[in-house]
Order: C-alpha cells, then sequence, then structure tokens
C-alpha cells in the first residue's frame, strides 16, 4: 500500500478553503446551457495538507484538477506512480472509470488549488492538455496565474451558487484549461524550439536557412523541423513568413508605409513577390487588406 492508502484524510487543513456545489444543482445546471457544457462541481484549496491522501478504486465522474504550488506528493494511475512536485498539475479525466490515488508526501506536504469539473465539453479540454490516465502530470508555465483563476472560482462559489454563478464559474473554469492547454504548447524557455523561434522573431526583416538556425540552437534539421511541426503545425520556413505576415499587417494597419515599404520592413524588397506572398496567406493584395473596413 502506498502511504496516501494507509491515512486518508480528505478534508480538515488549516486555513483551507472548500466549496461542494449542492448536487441537484449540479445535475439541474448539466441540463441547462452553456453548464450541460462544463460545470465547477467542487472546488478549493488546501495549505501545507499534511497526511491529506484520496483513493478512488472507480475513477471519479468528475474531471479533477489540482495545481501542487509548494511541497511535494504523490499519484498512482494506470499502474504507475508519479511524484509530484511544485509548479505541477495533476489531471484526472473524469467518466473513465480509471482508478487513481493522490496524497501529499509525509516530509513535505504538498499546497493545493484544486477544482472538479463536469460537462459533455470538459474531456475534449483535456485532451487539448495532452495528459492521459497513464501520464496524468503537466509542468506549469506560470503558477500565480492559474492559482488567481482558481482563487476567482472559489470565491464567486463561496458567495452562492446561483444558476447564474455556475455559468460565471463555467467561464472561469473553461479559462484555466484552456490555459493549461496552451502553456503545454509554449516552448520551454531555453529549450531548442523556444530559441529557434525567439531567433526567427527577432529577425523578421531577414532570412534563415533550416540548417543555419539548426546549428545556431545545437540540434539536427531534421530534429528542428519536427519540433516546429509538433508546435506549429508547420515547417521552420513556414513559421517565419507567419511572424514576417503578421508584421506586413501591423504596418498596413498602423502606418502609412507604401505598399513596397512595407514589403521592405520585412526583408521582401520584390514588392511584386511580397503581394504574391500575401496574397497567398490572406486571400487578398496588401491594397485590398489596408483598404477593408476593421474593428
Amino acid at each position: 500500500m502506498t502511504e496516501g492508502a494507509l491515512v486518508e484524510r480528505a478534508t480538515g487543513f488549516e486555513n483551507q478553503r472548500l466549496v461542494v456545489v449542492p448536487r441537484p444543482l449540479i445535475r439541474e445546471a448539466l441540463r441547462r446551457p452553456i453548464t450541460r457544457r462544463l460545470v465547477v462541481t467542487d472546488a478549493g484549496v488546501f495549505p501545507v495538507a499534511s497526511k491529506h491522501g484520496r483513493h478512488r478504486p472507480q475513477g471519479a465522474n468528475e474531471t479533477i484538477i489540482i495545481l501542487c504550488v509548494a511541497g511535494t506528493g504523490w499519484v498512482e494511475t494506470g499502474g504507475s506512480r508519479f511524484e509530484v512536485g511544485k509548479s505541477t498539475a495533476v489531471v484526472f479525466p473524469g467518466g473513465a472509470g480509471q482508478a487513481h490515488s493522490y496524497g501529499a508526501s509525509s516530509e513535505d506536504p504538498w499546497t493545493i488549488w484544486w477544482c472538479h469539473v463536469s460537462g459533455s465539453d470538459a474531456a475534449e479540454l483535456i485532451e487539448e492538455s495532452v495528459v492521459s490516465p497513464e501520464r496524468p502530470l503537466i509542468p506549469l508555465v506560470a503558477v500565480d496565474r492559474l492559482t488567481a483563476m482558481l482563487d476567482e472560482i472559489i470565491t464567486a462559489l463561496e458567495r452562492d451558487q446561483s444558476p447564474a454563478r455556475l455559468v460565471a464559474t463555467a467561464g472561469m473554469a473553461w479559462k484555466l484549461l484552456t490555459t493549461l492547454a496552451v502553456d503545454q504548447r509554449l516552448p520551454v524557455q531555453g529549450s531548442p524550439l523556444q530559441q529557434a523561434m525567439k531567433f526567427l522573431e527577432d529577425r523578421v526583416d531577414g532570412s534563415i536557412r533550416l540548417p543555419d538556425l539548426a546549428k545556431v540552437v545545437g540540434v539536427s534539421s531534421s530534429q528542428l523541423s519536427k519540433l516546429f511541426r509538433e508546435a506549429t503545425g508547420g515547417g521552420v520556413l513556414a513559421h517565419h513568413r507567419a511572424l514576417k505576415m503578421a508584421r506586413a499587417r501591423l504596418l498596413l494597419d498602423t502606418t502609412d508605409l507604401t505598399i513596397a515599404e512595407v514589403g521592405r520592413e520585412i526583408g521582401l524588397d520584390d514588392q511584386f513577390y511580397f503581394s504574391r506572398q500575401f496574397s497567398g496567406m490572406h486571400g487578398v493584395s496588401p491594397r485590398a487588406y489596408r483598404a477593408e473596413r476593421k474593428g
């Protein structure tokens, strides 16, 4: 048995916050527009949660999101055990019947912010976070930003659990889950992908060859191409071209530069080539794009 299975203390931690929405209200919410797609069912924060532990042999109906912001803990699911440290999220998809256990370490008990959500869209949102029952951990990019979202959810539900409040917290939870998903697709600071993207951003007005960029960041051309395909859906040159076109749109929208001058600003001195590239991406010429009414 794991250490968490020996003592299963679900609540009762000093300075904890805990909100559980009555299940009849959840059943009603799951029949209404918006909240049938996503609804927060429980939320809380457990500071220094000594002897905290849960064991669910049948899994959980709701999707569970736990943010470890300090201390350490552990997770067991899918026949594997994972150690959980600071700045890590644990996600258990709901309704999968996947047994799981988790708890605080005895030496350095974790502090966790958490919520449970249900609804028809929960599975897709979690899938975007690239987690599974076999690998439920997510390294967090900006812990304070995520805990601020959970604080907002808890504070709202502490006021009341009216239908309007459940709609409001559904929107907050949507933002929380999409932020988790997006953060998994952003390159890690200092990684070859992040270095390469920064290199391209700083040289929107220039050109680059794939082998040269790969050499700069210390990986092979094939490996760098693979990293870009996984992160952006396209290759290195396609990403650089997209950066150039984004700068071109900004210049067309905010300056009086001529079309030729805009092209030169992004390293495309041939105005006709620039116009072909721009039209290929946007479906209209730079001149037509500038003439469009926006806002």
